[in-house]
This record gives structure tokens, C-alpha cells and sequence, in this order.
């Protein structure tokens, strides 16, 4: 039996959400990903940010390759219905595959996209491939 409040959101025809995952702290957002009722389920009750892989087709729990996981600190929902927000506690400040705080590190400037942010711990040190 599905919960009230995750029919209240508003599901894309591939019945996923995007989340936006934000830093609790200093209000940085660190990444975007998509979430279905069971990785929305998931994260509520492990607390934790568990997400939907479109790449991959599977569940997503972040930071089960890297140990850079995202404690969830409050969940909220848009005024569509359609846009998750997620407050988290990214353990070990890394939440971009590329080592990064962030994944939005490219800045339009001067007519080009331009790197701001430095890497934090080099991906091959981060996943086992």
C-alpha cells in the first residue's frame, strides 16, 4: 500500500523526481538527482540520500562506492509538487564523482565555462573500478 504523502507528489511519466541535494550548513548545492517512491521511501527511513540511477536502472544510495554518504537533515517539496529539496551532511565533503564539493563547479565566464572549484581527493583514490 503506497503512503498518502508520496501520492501527493507530482511523479514524471517515468514516475521519478528530480532532488536537489543541499548543504545544511552553508546552503551549497552540491548535486542533482532523480528519485522513484522507493528511493524516496529508502532515504526516509535510512535517513540517509538514496536516489534512482537512470544510467543504471537500480538504486542509487550515495556514497555506497565512495563512503560519501548524505545524511538527510530535512526533506522538502516544491509548490508543484514536482521538485524535491534535500538538506544533507555530505560526509567527507566530497559529492561529485569528478572529487569535487559540488558537482555544479563550472562557471560561465567571459563566454566560456570555466572550472572554480578545485578537486578535493582524486576520483581514482575514490572508487573502485
Amino acid at each position: 500500500m503506497t503512503e498518502k504523502w508520496l501520492d501527493q507528489i507530482q511523479w514524471d511519466e517515468k514516475g521519478l523526481i528530480p532532488a536537489i541535494a543541499q548543504d545544511h550548513v552553508s546552503g551549497k548545492v552540491l548535486m542533482v538527482a532523480w528519485m522513484n517512491k522507493e528511493s524516496l521511501s529508502l532515504t526516509i527511513a535510512e535517513q540517509r540520500a538514496v536516489y534512482w540511477s537512470r544510467s543504471r536502472a537500480r538504486l542509487w544510495r550515495k556514497g555506497e562506492e565512495s563512503g560519501h554518504i548524505q545524511k538527510l537533515h530535512e526533506l522538502r517539496l516544491d509548490c508543484d509538487s514536482d521538485v524535491l529539496l534535500l538538506s544533507v551532511q555530505q560526509v567527507g565533503g566530497v559529492a561529485c564523482h569528478t572529487g569535487r564539493e559540488s558537482c555544479f563547479y563550472s562557471v560561465f565566464k567571459d563566454g566560456q565555462w570555466q572550472v572554480d572549484a578545485a578537486v578535493i581527493k582524486a576520483p581514482e583514490s575514490i572508487y573502485n573500478k
